[in-house]
């Protein structure tokens, strides 16, 4: 690599390939942007998926897309106009970047994750090119603080944050109750709810902690049978994990009692829409899985909407997330450290070289969370 280019790990659609790329070394070309080196890229389903071309769009003149989208960097360097950040700092970037329609108001508030026009860009996935390269330069507003303590385990801000967002829109719908569970000290204000969460990879074992910390009496409901690496990952922080292939749904709600809260972190629309049909009264159902094509699948219809009409549910589905997910994926990062290190610290499988980029990426999936380090 000469000293204009850099490596970096990207698709080419047309083609058809993945492949290690020479690609621009970026440099700063604006006030507010902020020159970044990447330390850690963390791979995720997304990621993965791309690699099958069913989506996956590069930029505009491009015919190759760079990959990657949950990452954790060192500043480097900073526009003349940048206030948050200087050299040294640690950051992490967020995904979407705002539709250019004037007349999209989320997307002018900041709140791409809401966009109307579906004409947002995201990088690594969409338009942009990602974070699995060795540098890159992002605007100062979509970048977040790191503090020096969580450098080991900041890579999992961004899968964090679905669950963030999920779960600030659930306290929303729930502002339509007549009353709040009065919040007790040092018990957080899920105490007295119940919580599953679907799925026992990254997503669904950082939700979890997360409902753990918020005081939910938080259950994992998972396929693979005990025991099993995840399953005892999840009960090392005080979650039960029951496998679906040795209780039903109708099981799991009488075990658990009134679900009050169901965080579907699997991506399965077999599990999801029969664990719906167990949602408790006045229960929220978070949806963030995004299923593949497959052939239609038949669900008592007519007992899911008697359900949710008679039990006054909710069902929420939420993609991306919003500032306030990414700082608050960042201080529950602190919390879940303080708290579980030792569980936290296996979430994250092992961290790779670049050139194991083909093997993460088109392989069969293996442990939690895996991440190419840049360093």
């Amino acid at each position: 690599m000469s000293i204009k280019t850099m490596r970096a790990v990207g698709v080419v659609p047309h083609r058809k390939e993945l492949k290690l790329l020479e690609h621009p070394r970026p440099a700063l070309a604006a006030p507010q942007d902020v020159l970044v080196r990447t330390l850690d890229v963390g791979i995720c389903g997304t990621d993965r998926e791309i690699c099958t071309f069913v989506y996956g769009a590069p930029p505009k003149g491009h015919e190759y897309l760079v990959l990657g989208h949950e990452a954790i960097g060192e500043v480097i360097e900073v526009g003349a106009s940048v206030k948050k950040f200087k050299a040294g700092d640690l950051v992490v970037p967020s995904v979407r970047r705002p539709c250019a329609d004037p007349d999209c108001p989320a997307c002018r508030a900041d709140r791409q994750d809401f966009c109307f026009t579906w004409k947002f860009t995201e990088r690594g996935i969409n338009q942009v090119h990602g974070y699995m390269t060795e540098y890159f330069v992002e605007e100062e507003k979509h970048l977040y603080l790191v503090p020096p303590a969580l450098r080991d385990c900041a890579v999992l801000v961004e899968p964090l944050t679905i669950c963030e967002k999920g779960l600030a829109q659930a306290w929303q719908v729930q502002k339509r109750l007549p009353w709040e569970l009065p919040a007790q000290p040092g018990k957080g204000r899920g105490h007295g709810r119940n919580a599953v969460v679907l799925g026992a990879g990254p997503v669904g074992i950082l939700g979890a902690m997360k409902l753990k910390a918020e005081g939910f009496h938080t259950v994992v409901y998972s396929r693979s049978k005990k025991p099993n690496a995840k399953a005892a990952l999840v009960e090392s922080f005080g979650v039960e994990y029951i496998s679906s292939e040795e209780v039903t749904p109708a099981q799991l709600a009488e075990k658990v009692g009134n679900i009050d809260l169901v965080y579907e972190a699997v991506g399965l629309a077999r599990i999801t829409f029969d664990v719906l049909e167990h949602l408790g009264i006045n229960g929220v159902f978070i949806m963030t899985g995004i299923p593949g094509p497959h052939a239609p699948l038949p669900v008592n219809a007519a007992q899911l909407m008697r359900n949710i009409v008679l039990k006054n549910q909710a069902v929420v589905g939420t993609v991306n997330a919003d500032p306030q997910a990414f700082r608050d994926a960042i201080h529950d990062l602190g919390v879940f450290k303080q708290r579980w290190p030792a569980a936290l610290a296996k979430v994250i499988t092992a961290r790779h070289r670049l050139d194991a980029h083909r093997e993460l990426l088109t392989g069969k999936a293996t442990g939690i969370k895996n991440v190419i380090a840049f360093e």
